[in-house]
């Protein structure tokens, strides 16, 4: 298992808790009961692994590592073929423009769709949560993508902290795991993904 290194975490200035540590409210009544749940069914890649996409991704990212572009660099290293960029791996289960529309209109039409993370934001905007910022990704690499490749993703809700006051306002940290598995249900990435669920009416210092 190796930790990659080349992808930064992301980090927004100034989320940390109050210097005392201590939380302003215990979301644990309301929430708790998510932790460990499914967050939503399966994401299966609409395509497999391939090298167009891989190419698209490096040139995006001015990452040209042969192995990635250069089937013949790739063997000179002991490989079948290319591999894909290791950070890649969300973007083979990306849902698609049309499903990020769907979920904003059913959001705004106040409609909780039949899993817990959906269920779980609801009842976030209820309590007045309603904005979002993602804090930081941390990733463990287990076995590396080759075109042919097809990738499913489980999430689960991993924690919820408890009700914090922040510069950007109230709200509890969310953290999701995702396991990325191939065709063969072999562990690929083992990713854990943070986000802030804040109320922006209630900001550091505001009455």
């Amino acid at each position: 298992m190796e930790r990659d290194h080349r992808e930064p975490e992301v980090h927004v200035e100034n989320l940390k808790a109050q210097p005392d540590g201590a939380a302003v409210d215990d979301p644990g009544q309301r929430f708790a009961a998510y932790v460990g749940r499914e967050a939503e069914p399966p994401r299966v890649a609409r395509y497999a692994v391939n090298e167009a996409m891989i190419r698209n991704w490096a040139e995006a990212h001015d990452d040209f590592n042969p192995v990635y572009v250069d089937r013949a660099a790739a063997k000179a290293t002991g490989r079948p073929d290319v591999v894909c960029p290791p950070a890649m791996i969300s973007t083979w289960v990306m849902a698609g423009y049309r499903r990020h529309r769907e979920i904003h209109r059913l959001r705004a039409e106040g409609v909780t769709e039949d899993f817990a993370y959906s269920q779980l934001l609801s009842e976030l905007d209820a309590a007045g949560f309603t904005s979002v910022v993602a804090t930081d990704v941390e990733q463990d690499y287990h076995a590396e993508l080759r075109p042919g490749d097809h990738v499913t993703c489980h999430f689960t809700i991993e924690s919820i902290s408890p009700i914090k006051q922040t510069a950007l306002g109230r709200g509890c940290f969310i953290t999701l795991l995702k396991r990325y598995l191939d065709q063969g249900d072999a562990l690929l990435v083992e990713e854990r993904f943070r986000l802030l669920r804040f109320d922006p009416t209630r900001k550091e210092g505001a009455a």
